[in-house]
């Protein structure tokens, strides 16, 4: 019985819409009009987030009183700035990598975070940080340029090592100076590999 009078309501809706095809006609105009804002302000929200990201300038003291993760999210957003797909990766199972990264010239950044909540009072990031890395930035993240990236400081073995090794190495001197101003990292750091494709300058 309730089939019969569902498809009894059907057929007098259609009825109905043959009878008043303009209604049917109001109606496809107004959602394609509602979608048309919605695209369009899903463009400004996108411009709005491209002109944000172009503008972030982070202190040192505000990247002090971040956790661990949200430390992470703020190099992913700071290489972003810097006009690179990021993300983030930090976790459980991460191959210790926080943040990859591709740059405007087509390298692969493979980032490794430690925050130290004491800043370069804390304890120093070691060799050990830096071997793990090497042993797997680029063998499974594929990474051109491997990063330690800390708020605090290396130890005085770590430093060699890291140039040894081709890890470059990122304390908070170099971090403050990246995050306040607008260079981007590459153009603070040595012995950078060439791009792997031309820029638009070239």
């Amino acid at each position: 019985m309730a089939a019969v009078v569902a498809v009894g309501l059907v057929a007098a809706v259609v009825q109905w819409l043959l009878a008043h095809w303009w209604v049917l006609i109001f109606a496809v105009l107004i959602a394609a009009g509602a979608a048309g804002l919605w695209l369009q302000q899903a463009r400004q929200r996108a411009e709005w987030e491209r002109v944000r990201a172009r503008a972030l300038r982070l202190r040192i003291a505000e990247l002090d009183s971040l956790d661990h993760r949200a430390f992470e999210f703020a190099i992913r957003d700071l290489m972003r700035r810097d006009g690179c797909e990021a993300e983030q990766l930090g976790g459980a199972g991460d191959n210790a990598c926080d943040v990859r990264a591709t740059d405007p010239v087509g390298r692969v950044w493979a980032i490794q975070c430690k925050h130290r909540r004491d800043g370069d009072h804390g304890s120093a990031v070691g060799v050990g940080v830096l071997q793990q890395v090497n042993g797997t930035a680029r063998q499974i993240h594929g990474a051109d340029i491997a990063v330690v990236l800390t708020n605090g400081r290396f130890s005085s073995k770590a430093v060699p090592w890291g140039r040894e090794h081709r890890i470059h190495l990122v304390d908070r001197r170099v971090l403050g100076e990246w995050a306040a101003g607008s260079r981007p990292l590459w153009d603070l750091l040595d012995r950078i590999p060439p791009p792997r494709r031309p820029t638009a300058l070239s």
